[in-house]
């Protein structure tokens, strides 16, 4: 019997079917992923496709792959077990014991590395001009809130910093999802994205989700505290929280009511245990 599925906050829109019909095409031809894992794992599903047009392309996409770099990846120790299965079904084995795995998260396909030329919102307003004069002539600066979905992706999960600050808050939950995947998100940015209370209460989630980012205690702290963290989150989080936090929360008007209790509660608990 095959594990689980692979799994991660992309994948996940796609399987429960939220994602819109021109994007999952442009994930058919293998060109939103931008690691390896996820990349294949995300066609294998569009195999599957409802919209007929979606599911040819990305079974195009798998079969165009030189045999030699699909079982290179299939001998990988992390190859989705869903990946591995489509191509059992295809008379495609991973590469033979012994041969070297390729290990790294770039693309198996090449992906389209050129992106839109835009940026935040607050620099295009900061230069002084509106949006609808920005979009005018080649000196003026296209905000990013002007691009199409697509485009709006690409940049959350290849663009820099200073985009993604901003495309965490986009209203479009794909966009901002797609920032939680990029590669170049850094542990810094998750912290900071945990503090913002301008942020949807699914990234929070997502955020919460993750073994890998609540291994950070500054990560665990800002989900406390912001008021936009989904209390099936937060409240299991409070546990793990030190002494100072702990006061600090217990007070905090800001956040529910019942995590505030809860952290009198622990509070009062740790009190007692020193007398």
């Amino acid at each position: 019997m095959m594990d689980a599925a692979f799994r991660t906050p992309l994948l996940d829109l796609f399987r429960r079917g939220e994602v819109p019909r021109d994007v999952r095409l442009l994930a058919a031809r293998g060109a939103v992923a931008p690691r390896a894992r996820e990349q294949m794992a995300l066609l294998v599903l569009l195999t599957s496709d409802p919209d007929s047009e979606v599911a040819s392309t990305a079974r195009g996409t798998l079969e165009a792959l030189p045999l030699d770099a699909a079982r290179a990846f299939l001998s990988r120790a992390d190859a989705p077990p869903e990946v591995i299965e489509y191509f059992a079904g295809k008379g495609v084995a991973p590469a033979p014991a012994g041969a070297a795995a390729p290990t790294g998260e770039d693309p198996l396909l090449a992906v389209d590395e050129t992106l839109p030329d835009a940026v935040p919102d607050d620099a295009v307003d900061a230069s002084g001009g509106s949006s609808d004069e920005a979009a005018e002539g080649p000196a003026k600066r296209v905000p990013i809130s002007s691009l199409p979905v697509i485009d709006r992706i690409k940049l959350a999960m290849r663009g820099t910093r200073e985009q993604r600050s901003q495309l965490i808050r986009d209203p479009n939950r794909l966009v901002a999802v797609a920032v939680l995947s990029s590669p170049k998100l850094n542990e810094s940015e998750v912290e900071a994205i945990a503090r913002m209370a301008n942020v949807s209460e699914d990234v929070l989630r997502i955020i919460g989700g993750s073994r890998a980012w609540t291994k950070n205690y500054t990560v665990i702290s800002a989900l406390t505290r912001n008021p936009k963290t989904p209390p099936a989150i937060s409240m299991t989080m409070v546990p793990r929280l030190n002494e100072r936090d702990l006061k600090s929360l217990s007070t905090d008007r800001n956040v529910p009511e019942g995590l505030r209790i809860q952290a009198r509660k622990m509070v009062s608990a740790g009190q007692s245990r020193k007398k």
